[in-house]
């Protein structure tokens, strides 16, 4: 079944993000939660929507 992208959601975004990061898949889950952010309009929300899904390379932690 092909889906067009230009139908998806904000919300279908953020469905697909929350899979991503239950299946330990932060970088996707970052990805999809970036267009999730972009598709919604109020800047609040879309700012909360970042702060829940950061990049992850940005806050990965080096071990020795």
């Amino acid at each position: 079944m092909f889906v067009d992208p230009a139908d998806l959601t904000a919300a279908d975004y953020l469905d697909a993000a929350r899979e991503m990061a239950a299946t330990n898949r932060p970088f996707l889950a970052h990805l999809l939660a970036e267009e999730a952010a972009r598709r919604t309009a109020a800047p609040a929300t879309a700012a909360g929507i970042r702060a829940a899904f950061p990049d992850p390379t940005l806050t990965r932690k080096e071990t020795d």
